[in-house]
C-alpha cells in the first residue's frame, strides 16, 4: 500500500502505541550517520532527504521478501509489536492523520529501502532540500531478535 507521509523534522515513525514509552528516541551518531533509522523497543523513525510529503510503500510479509535491486540503502531493525496495530505517522502529524497498520501480534522484523524517486504525486514543498525518495518498508513476523543490520549502505551525503 502506498501512502503519503508528511515526515516534517526529516523523519516519520511506526510505533505500537499501546507499548511506546517515550525514551531518547534512538538516534544515535551511528543511528544518523549509518542506519538512518532510529530503534527503541515498540517504535522505530525513519531519517528521511527531505522535511516534506514522501511516499512510504508499506507491505506486511509471511517471511522475508528479496531485497530490492534499486534500493540505495537498505537497513533492517526488529520492532515489538504486542498491541497488534502499529501506527505509521509524521511527527507534526494531527490525531487522524496517521495510517494505523495491524500486524499479529509479536515481534517483527522491518526492512527500509531508500529507494530514489521524482516527487509524490501530491503537492510537495518545491523549496525544501533534499533528494526525492520512496521509503518501501517491508514487515514479517519473526521469532528471534536480531541487531540492526545494513544490508545496503547508501552513499555518505544522501540529504542534499
Amino acid at each position: 500500500m502506498r501512502l503519503v507521509v508528511h515526515a516534517d523534522q526529516r523523519q516519520f515513525s511506526l510505533r505500537d502505541n499501546t507499548a511506546w514509552v517515550p525514551g531518547d528516541g534512538g538516534w544515535s551518531d551511528e543511528a544518523v550517520t549509518s542506519h538512518r533509522i532510529a530503534v527503541e523497543p515498540s517504535s522505530l523513525a525513519v531519517a528521511t532527504a527531505r522535511s516534506d510529503l514522501v511516499e512510504v510503500d508499506v507491505a506486511v510479509h509471511p517471511a522475508a521478501p528479496a531485497v530490492l535491486a534499486d534500493a540505495e540503502h537498505v537497513v533492517e531493525a526488529d520492532l515489538a509489536v504486542p498491541g497488534g496495530k502499529v501506527t505509521l505517522a509524521g511527527p507534526a502529524d494531527y490525531p487522524g492523520q496517521e495510517h494505523v497498520l495491524e500486524l499479529t501480534p509479536g515481534r517483527h522484523r522491518v526492512r527500509v529501502s531508500y529507494v530514489e524517486s521524482g516527487p509524490p504525486a501530491v503537492t510537495w514543498n518545491e523549496h525544501e532540500y533534499g533528494e526525492h525518495y520512496r521509503y518501501v518498508v517491508d514487515l514479517w513476523p519473526v521469532a528471534e531478535p536480531a541487531p540492526v543490520t545494513v544490508v545496503r549502505q547508501g552513499a555518505a551525503v544522501w540529504d542534499g
